[in-house]
């Protein structure tokens, strides 16, 4: 995982923020060695750590501090679909490393990245809750959805884990409905506003501009030929990509930040090269070489559809205008120049 240490079994990840706030997270693979002051935990995928999700974690963070314990997210890896459904398309709008960075910044204290397997799936809700919950993380109090379940068959309902908690001498607590302006929230909503380049809409769920990480890659050069020199990324498997066109970005490289532009298509002008869906990013700020490095990129806005123009002459002047978009757009957005 980026960025990440090993000690003694416990993966850790310091985040040292802009305005200096050191965030430490416990990352848990191995859970025979778990070691938490009266945790508080809840489980779920969270994909995309969107604000719904974040005023989860504000409450699992509020029962742990009130009963002075830590917060716990219990997730799994791999994802039950690829386990269950190996065949099955499936896109995420987080990776692992981004949901641990974004769980990091909202506070979470410690992070369980379970081992999903066939043979887990067919575990029933109380032999999960007394083997891994009580024997293993030794929860004092767990956080569950309002109408979530968890188990084989999903059986674990709220007043199943109810007579169970008084059994097994632990505490239940339930999540609150999250809403914004009426409507509920939910990772397909933002697919499908990123889809549609509503990209303003889908930062205000996601509470964050929306992520694109992974290595550097090797291109075909066109770019620089272009006047633009582009770093094509390579995102992880079952990453969600938003809809082909052009976007204003930044991209964290090193520690530091770079304003740019990006295409995200099959380059429709480029002859021999058209139907072969890439991800470039323009750095107007930046000069080095980028091959097989990590970068971040955080999409801004959508600047337009992508087109095919009449030349390769056409389409240089074109992008000189998507950087004066990009540059008016980012100075709206951050104040920056």
């Amino acid at each position: 995982m980026q960025g990440f240490k090993q000690i003694d079994g416990i993966l850790v990840h310091f985040y040292n923020f802009a305005w200096l706030k050191l965030f430490i997270l416990k990352i848990w693979e191995n859970i025979s060695k778990f070691n938490a002051k009266n945790p508080v935990v809840t489980i779920g995928s969270f994909d995309g750590v969107h604000v719904g999700h974040q005023q989860v974690i504000a409450q699992l963070n509020a029962i742990a501090k009130k009963n002075k314990g830590e917060s716990v997210i219990f997730t799994f890896s791999p994802h039950p679909v690829k386990v269950l459904h190996p065949d099955k398309e499936f896109v995420l709008l987080t990776t692992i490393d981004e949901k641990l960075e974004l769980f990091a910044k909202n506070g979470v204290d410690h992070v369980v990245l379970f081992p999903f397997t066939k043979e887990f799936s067919q575990k029933t809700y109380a032999d999960f809750v007394k083997e891994v919950l009580i024997e293993k993380l030794h929860i004092k109090t767990l956080l569950v959805g309002y109408d979530n379940t968890i188990g084989k068959n999903r059986e674990g309902n709220l007043g199943e884990l109810l007579k169970l908690s008084n059994s097994l001498n632990f505490k239940i607590a339930q999540q609150k409905e999250v809403r914004l302006n009426d409507d509920s929230l939910s990772s397909t909503q933002i697919r499908t506003l990123l889809s549609n380049g509503k990209l303003l809409s889908a930062s205000k769920l996601l509470g964050y501009h929306y992520i694109l990480s992974g290595t550097v890659v090797h291109g075909q050069q066109i770019g620089n030929k272009l006047g633009f020199p582009t770093a094509n990324l390579l995102p992880a498997e079952n990453k969600f990509i938003p809809g082909n066109g052009v976007y204003a970005i930044l991209v964290e490289t090193n520690g530091t930040s770079h304003k740019g532009m990006m295409n995200i298509g099959i380059r429709p002008t480029i002859e021999n090269y058209a139907n072969k869906a890439v991800i470039e990013a323009h750095l107007f700020d930046f000069s080095g070489n980028l091959y097989g490095k990590f970068i971040k990129i955080s999409v801004i806005r959508k600047l337009r559809d992508e087109h095919k123009f009449n030349s390769i002459d056409a389409l240089r002047a074109q992008l000189k205008k998507d950087k004066i978009f990009a540059l008016e757009t980012l100075h709206k957005e951050f104040g920056i120049d």
